[in-house]
């Protein structure tokens, strides 16, 4: 069997939804509203959102988060992806070292605006794309290969293409199809790090534009290689891991991929958040002029991600969120993790402290990774003093921090939006939701 049909079968005979499933993915649906709402004024949210307005289908089915654009589906799928995006917050799955839920989530609801589907398919769908997406970065994602690729581009469309096929309830030769095309459009290239480049916004767009494209063909009967993923000239081929695809196992372990999906606190890449927090825990004990040596410990996998030990200058706020000493120099300068912290590239204090920042792979926190994101921060005052602390693994947002957040982010809208949500299962049409997220 090849692992396209595996995959498909898979995800189509999934219907073991428990109460916990459920909940996990209405809280990370509101945590994807609450990014995309407080992204609407970046520049490359208004970008996609004007290519959503006029060069997808004007007046289309899909609506825009935040916007009065509507568009077609995969318009509407690529804008709203770039904005899940645009915060560097959305939710993180260690283990593929991908963004799984900026993908899935605006290519289930762009579908779900072109056809009445149910609020517990829509879940369902959901559970399936972090599955699907999850088990393939698992099996794919070594350091070699995010040096060079990045994962959410080639893990986003695979799974969002899986979420929608379950979710619309394809055949499975169709959803198999379906895996074809979407394997046939992986992309995303790990060159923007240095620079701080908006390439890493667009790859969630084109990975849900694409997924939407991937099902809509399979279900319209086009028919893809069912060996896209694992023949001799396919994904896995092409990305040197022929060796790997017997690793992928969907709804093997002993818990759902989607339960270790956790949501971020701080605005920044995914290796900074532990080091963040474990300065934030030593700031409020000396002043920053006071710092004349920083010492950050992490694992391997932190240090060696592009971008993620550059220590200036920063001409970009991409580049800022995504290096670890700016995240750690701004949080002892400001004693705060806030967006409001990556505004500050020419602040001299963080600059200087940024500077100071020695990254060095701690072993221990290497071998607990994926399972754990350890950090340890020891800051040497110029008085000789020694401060540190040191965490086995980062503190993810709760629940409630993420309605809190998401509230604050929507305004008005919020109420309506989280009302649907939370009975997100007992709604006969899923699409009913897009009519929410229209802006005024």
């Amino acid at each position: 069997m090849t692992l396209s049909r595996k995959l498909a079968r898979a995800a189509l005979g999934f219907d073991q939804l428990t109460p916990k499933a459920v909940g996990k993915i209405k809280i990370a649906l509101l945590d994807f509203f609450s990014c995309a709402y407080e992204s609407l004024d970046l520049p490359a949210s208004r970008q996609a959102i004007q290519i959503a307005g006029c060069g997808g289908e004007p007046g289309g089915p899909a609506q825009v988060i935040g916007t009065r654009v509507r568009s077609s589906a995969a318009g509407a799928a690529f804008a709203n992806a770039v904005l899940g995006h645009g915060l560097v917050r959305e939710d993180m799955h260690t283990g593929s070292v991908s963004h799984l839920g900026i993908v899935i989530f605006p290519t289930l609801l762009a579908l779900a605006q072109k056809r009445n589907v149910s609020g517990l398919d829509f879940i369902a769908g959901a559970v399936c794309g972090y599955e699907v997406g999850a088990s393939l970065g698992r099996a794919l994602m070594d350091a070699e290969t995010v040096r060079i690729f990045r994962p959410t581009g080639i893990t986003g469309p695979l799974g969002a293409a899986a979420a929608g096929s379950r979710m619309l309830g394809l055949s499975e030769d169709a959803a198999v199809s379906a895996l074809g095309f979407a394997a046939n459009s992986t992309a995303g290239l790990n060159e923007w790090p240095a620079t701080g480049a908006d390439d890493m916004f667009f790859h969630a767009g084109f990975a849900a534009r694409n997924a939407v494209t991937a099902v809509e063909l399979a279900e319209l009967g086009a028919y893809a290689s069912e060996a896209a993923l694992d023949g001799r000239a396919g994904l896995f081929a092409a990305l040197h891991r022929p060796d790997r695809v017997a690793a992928v196992e969907p709804f093997s372990r002993e818990e759902l991929e989607i339960f270790s999906v956790y949501h971020k606190p701080a605005p920044a890449c995914n290796y900074a958040q532990t080091a963040c927090q474990a300065a934030l825990a030593l700031a409020d004990q000396f002043a920053a002029e006071e710092i004349a040596a920083i010492r950050v410990r992490c694992s391997a996998a932190a240090l060696n991600y592009p971008g993620c030990n550059v220590s200036g200058p920063f001409e970009r706020i991409l580049q800022a969120k995504m290096s670890i000493p700016f995240c750690v120099a701004a949080t002892l300068v400001r004693g705060s993790i806030e967006e409001s912290n990556y505004r500050l590239l020419d602040d001299p204090e963080i600059g200087r402290l940024a500077g100071l920042v020695e990254l060095e792979e701690d072993p221990e926190l290497s071998r607990a990774y994926p399972g754990a994101q350890g950090s340890e921060v020891v800051v040497t005052l110029r008085d000789g003093r020694v401060l540190k602390h040191r965490m086995t693994d980062l503190v993810p947002a709760t629940a409630d921090q993420i309605r809190t957040r998401f509230r604050c982010a929507a305004g008005p809208a919020a109420k309506p939006i989280e009302a649907m949500v939370d009975t997100l299962e007992q709604l006969e049409d899923a699409g009913s939701l897009g009519g929410l997220l229209a802006g005024n």
